[in-house]
């Protein structure tokens, strides 16, 4: 839980921030991005994180807990069913913050805070994958290369080394074209 703010609170006093962020966090739900206060949006972030943090886990206690923040039970749903099963493969970030300039009326600065429903790539993943599957292959086999170069004959070792190089310039490939 993120730790109190210290200073002026949004609105007054924390109870009115309390609600000022539940309505912005239900506003965020139901419409996917919303324009606000810079400030507004930087406060609303962590809320937003930790709600649909808990839709993911999807279970009553988790539905409960998220009713208590956001009081309309459609955008609940709403947040469980559609946002939450969008959001399962990523592991964070699960919102995004533009500026867009200053409001016309009060020069407030202003900012954008809308919902990343982009799917992770799942290049990135498969090569991250890969980078750690092939740095494990060589933690392993190093000790046991020493080994066999003990007993092995030279002529061996040069049928070994091709076979090594294809692997590292697939993996600088792979990190090229990522």
């Amino acid at each position: 839980m993120p730790t109190p703010t210290k200073g002026p609170r949004l609105g007054g006093g924390p109870a009115h921030e309390r609600l000022i962020l539940a309505n912005l966090a239900t506003a965020l739900f139901e419409h996917g991005r919303i324009t606000t206060t810079e400030t507004k949006a930087k406060r609303l972030r962590p809320l937003a994180e930790r709600l649909i943090t808990f839709a993911k886990r999807g279970d009553l206690a988790a539905r409960r807990r998220v009713l208590t923040v956001v009081r309309d039970k459609s955008v609940v749903h709403t947040l469980f069913t559609e946002i939450a099963p969008t959001m399962a493969e990523r592991q964070g970030g699960y919102t995004r913050i533009t500026k867009v300039g200053n409001r016309k009326g009060d020069n407030a600065p202003m900012a954008v805070i809308e919902l990343v429903l982009e799917p992770v790539s799942p290049k990135q993943a498969v090569v991250k994958e890969a980078e750690k599957a092939t740095a494990r292959s060589a933690k392993k086999s190093a000790p046991a290369k020493k080994a066999e170069k003990a007993e092995e004959t030279p002529a061996a070792e040069a049928t070994e080394a091709p076979a090594e190089e294809t692997a590292t310039e697939a993996a600088a490939e792979e990190k090229s074209e990522a």
